[in-house]
């Protein structure tokens, strides 16, 4: 057994995700396997219930892996696995847990919705360097949004609301896409405002927004895409390393949002090309919730973290198993420093076409250029 190794599963209402991280105290952690398996819990099914089908793909990915945790000799009890709004929402969730338990040995966690927003602000902490401010997390996945209100990996606020991507582009909100766009719009903004939450995150304030989420990295991704040379496409993993920044403004965010929803062979070519893993209609749905979330909050730009719910089911694991105190803030500065020996890679080329890319963009910011 490898005692400084540790897993985490995600069963997402997109994906089931696992992630596997060797440990080392206070608080640092290097991903030494992220593995990902795409289908969408429940979808074939039209009522609140985890499909045959799904709880047949659920249980095959679960195995694959129970295989892969066990290859690589990470204690049991250093493996969770947690289960988000797909499971939490369904009518058949304890058979199916049972089910995994006996499939797999694995105890699956149903998170709520507000230990799911804490989990996605501890992972931010994972990442940015924003542990003495005051953040508001915004996680927006398949099925629920997630908003924590937190400062140095202390949550002051959460709440969860029942609006995801998937099951936003599974309603019907008309036939033609002006009207379906704007139908999706006012049903978003009536639930966030029903909700109170304008109120409580006007109350507790906020010093730096965040998102933590796969739709938020795919629409950042997007953004950057606008000032991104053709040489990126093919040294995307090695780019996304070396930009100087991953945050996006109001402005940046309404413009990509406007070319998701608008028609037309080019800008389809141009959304398949950032978007060849990822549903198109997913993004819209989410690109669209997430531009009210700005438009309802006042947030005028929002940081990207690269770390998602599985790294802060990893991180509050740690803090739980390291008896010398766990640093929340510790990872962010160790992960900055691997991401700068990155950019001094032999590949210096790529690293400097990244920045050049960054410069490009703020420069466009400072002069109000239409690139």
């Amino acid at each position: 057994m490898a005692d400084n190794l540790f897993a985490a599963i995600d069963m997402g209402t997109n994906a089931f995700k696992l992630l596997i991280v060797e440990a080392h105290s206070p608080g640092k952690f290097v991903p030494i396997l992220t593995v990902k398996e795409p289908f969408v819990l429940g979808r074939d099914s039209p009522s609140s219930t985890i499909s045959t089908h799904s709880q047949h793909l659920s249980l095959k990915s679960l195995k694959k892996f129970n295989k892969l945790i066990q290859t690589r000799h990470v204690p049991s009890l250093h493996t969770r696995c947690v289960a988000t709004s797909a499971v939490r929402e369904a009518r058949n969730k304890a058979r199916f847990i049972e089910s995994v338990a006996e499939s797999t040995g694995f105890n699956v966690e149903v998170l709520s919705g507000e230990q799911e927003a804490r989990f996605s602000y501890l992972a931010a902490l994972q990442y940015l360097h924003v542990f003495d401010h005051l953040v508001l997390n915004v996680d927006i996945g398949g099925g629920s949004t997630e908003f924590a209100i937190g400062s140095r990996g202390k949550v002051d606020f959460c709440m969860s609301l029942t609006l995801g991507h998937v099951t936003l582009s599974q309603q019907n909100f008309g036939d033609k896409d002006a009207g379906r766009v704007s139908n999706m719009r006012d049903y978003e903004r009536n639930v966030v405002k029903e909700s109170g939450l304008v109120e409580k995150v006007k109350n507790f304030g906020f010093e730096v927004a965040v998102g933590s989420s796969g739709t938020i990295r795919a629409i950042e991704k997007a953004i950057f895409r606008v000032y991104e040379l053709d040489f990126f496409y093919n040294n995307e993993a090695l780019f996304r390393e070396c930009k100087m920044d991953r945050r996006f403004s109001r402005e940046e965010l309404k413009s990509v949002v406007e070319r998701l929803c608008r028609g037309g062979k080019e800008l389809k070519a141009w959304r398949d090309g950032i978007f060849e893993r990822r549903s198109e209609s997913l993004i819209v749905a989410g690109g669209i919730l997430l531009e009210e979330i700005f438009d309802l909050l006042g947030i005028e730009e929002m940081l990207v973290s690269g770390y998602g719910l599985r790294e802060g089911v990893i991180a509050d694991t740690l803090a739980k198993v390291f008896d010398d105190g766990y640093d929340f803030s510790a990872n962010a500065r160790f992960q900055s420093f691997l991401r700068l020996a990155t950019r001094f890679h032999a590949e210096d080329k790529a690293a400097s076409a990244a920045e050049s890319a960054s410069i490009a963009r703020l420069i466009s910011r400072l002069f109000v250029l239409d690139i």
